[in-house]
């Protein structure tokens, strides 16, 4: 959370496979090392009939690595042409923003990562074959390079069948839904449990403009906003919320207390789309996003919308009771030090205006949504203090008024305002 490193690479698809490649190079540098070792202690101690049996299994198990170097990249090609379909159905079916869910997953990234090794490593094994077979002139054997091959073939197999596991689970709605959850859950599980407001910071002294490149606000390095603003006695308060779109020269950063430190604009993170790392309401924005497609007239998926609002449901309650409105984070390890960064995030009103404002104006028809959605506000209402029932309160006066303006026939709005947690059923 307050590192915004291995967030970013884990957007990436390109540093695990190139990592684990270059271990695999150090891994056969080793092996080929042991199988030197090896040679040279059977030949110091005249063990030649020895020797000879391993350049026998050695050539036995070459036959293996050549047809495993041959066949890898074809069985490389067949999982990347599994990943292609499985993306572009998800986007198509769910929403474009759910892609990332495949880029981040750990189990296609080792797949891929693993598959490569092997086929790196079965080239390198076999460049350490010699031509030279007699045990009396033989300077190398790659015996246990051949194993380590092997070894990685059959993990190679293994992940193979939990990747597809993985991406036919990832293809169903429920389990996207599911994983947009889990990771909304993280966020909030990760942001300090705060008053609310930014209390009283001061004077403005000074503001930190944006000086690269337009996009989305991503996140921020918290650890070195609050190493800063304690070297210099500051406060600084994020000015935008993660996932506003900034133009250079927006001001990015108000500092409170003192002289604008210089080199704090490195520390804002702005990319081409927004991320889970810092942002609070991205995962309602997702899940919106597909209940929303699926009430399309070209979709016309109820059932996934009603996924959708349980989900909403279900994140929007976890905030019943948190406060809301500017994350601050303190010094000290265990945060009780004085405020050093103010972080704004959603107010109450906004997330539920985010969860549930969209798919309520395409629900007018549905009634399974507007049951469901009734239910789940109603739901909220019993759990919620009294100053945050406005905006839930507001959202159901204009479902039960869509709906009667939807549905002409008395016995049918009845039916569609009847509040039920399964829609339909």
């Amino acid at each position: 959370m307050l590192s915004p490193l291995r967030e970013h690479l884990r957007d990436t698809f390109w540093f695990a496979p190139v990592a684990t490649m270059a271990l695999v190079v150090l891994v056969w540098w080793l092996c080929d090392g042991a199988d030197r070792a090896i040679v040279d202690a059977l030949r110091e101690e005249g063990e030649y009939e020895a020797l000879g049996d391993l350049v026998g299994i050695a050539e036995d198990a070459k036959t293996v690595v050549t047809t495993v170097s041959s066949a890898m990249m074809t069985f490389i090609g067949v999982v990347f042409s599994i990943s292609l379909v499985a993306v572009q159905m998800a986007s198509g079916q769910f929403s474009p923003r759910v892609v990332r869910i495949f880029v981040r997953s750990r189990i296609t990234k080792a797949t891929f990562s693993v598959f490569l090794a092997t086929f790196v490593l079965s080239l390198l094994v076999l460049t350490s074959y010699e031509s030279e077979t007699d045990p009396q002139y033989v300077t190398s054997v790659p015996l246990v390079q051949s194993i380590v091959t092997l070894a990685l073939v059959g993990l190679s197999l293994l992940l193979f069948v939990a990747y597809v596991n993985s991406t036919l689970r990832l293809m169903r709605v429920g389990h996207v839904v599911d994983r947009i959850t889990q990771e909304s859950f993280r966020v909030l599980a990760k942001m300090p449990w705060y008053e609310g407001g930014g209390g009283d910071l001061g004077p403005v002294t000074g503001h930190v403009v944006h000086r690269g490149r337009a996009g989305v606000l991503r996140d921020v390095n918290v650890v070195r906003f609050v190493r800063v603003a304690r070297r210099h006695g500051l406060v600084l308060r994020l000015l935008p919320r993660t996932g506003d779109f900034v133009v250079p020269g927006t001001p990015v950063l108000a500092v409170h207390g003192g002289a604008v430190p210089k080199g704090l604009g490195i520390s804002v993170s702005v990319g081409i789309e927004r991320t889970f790392h810092q942002d609070l309401g991205f995962g309602l924005r997702q899940l919106s996003d597909i209940g929303l497609r699926a009430l399309s007239p070209a979709v016309n998926d109820p059932t996934t919308a009603v996924q959708c609002l349980d989900r909403i449901v279900q994140f929007l309650a976890a905030l019943a009771h948190r406060p809301l409105g500017a994350v601050e984070y303190r010094e000290g390890r265990q945060g009780r030090g004085p405020v050093r960064l103010v972080q704004d995030v959603p107010e109450w009103a906004d997330l539920v205006d985010l969860g549930f404002a969209e798919i309520r104006g395409a629900a007018g028809t549905s009634p399974q949504v507007s049951r469901r959605m009734l239910a789940g506000l109603d739901d909220l209402l019993s759990m919620v203090p009294e100053e945050r029932r406005e905006p839930l309160l507001r959202h159901r006066a204009l479902l039960v008024e869509l709906v009667e303006r939807a549905v002409p026939t008395a016995a049918d709005r009845a039916f569609a305002l009847e509040a039920d947690r399964q829609g339909i059923g």
